[in-house]
């Protein structure tokens, strides 16, 4: 049986390598900005997606990852309360909003740290030490594509 670790690098691997690359380094950058939080994977029919969570139970990730053929998202799970003065936040849902991450250092971004932050005092406390892990939630076996096909 594959580890979490290796799951993550095959369901990495069904996309463009531009677009892997990518996925792998805004993964790399969420990683380090929540370093004690449970990543939570779910290789769905239309995005894959990494939840960043103090526990166990989807409902309570702070932000994801969510990745189609044609890019990637940053998912604030109660974006709908955070503050936004930049008005940068994307979707018109109850509780969820979005970016969009043309790469990794837009996480950098003053905008995107202050709704980073936000975030992060809205939510469940993340452990103070410690390493994360991460849990295969779901894989669906039909998927859209996960590559751009010709006009796409």
């Amino acid at each position: 049986m594959l580890s979490g670790a290796e799951q993550v690098d095959n369901f990495i691997a069904k996309f463009d390598p531009a677009m892997g690359k990518l996925i792998r380094s805004i993964r790399a950058a969420l990683r380090k900005r929540f370093p004690t939080a449970i990543e939570l994977v779910y290789d769905n029919y239309n995005f894959f997606v990494i939840g960043y969570s103090p526990t166990e139970r989807p409902t309570d990730y702070i932000v994801s990852l969510a990745a189609n053929a044609k890019g990637v998202g940053l998912s604030f799970n109660h974006g709908a309360t955070l503050p936004d003065p930049a008005k940068i936040l994307l979707g018109a849902g109850k509780q969820n909003r979005f970016i969009r991450l043309p790469n990794a250092a837009a996480l950098a971004k003053p905008e995107v740290e202050a709704l980073l932050r936000a975030a992060i005092e809205q939510a469940k406390t993340l452990p103070a030490s410690g390493r994360g892990r991460t849990i295969i939630r779901s894989v669906s076996v039909k998927q859209r594509p996960r590559k751009l096909q010709a006009g796409g």
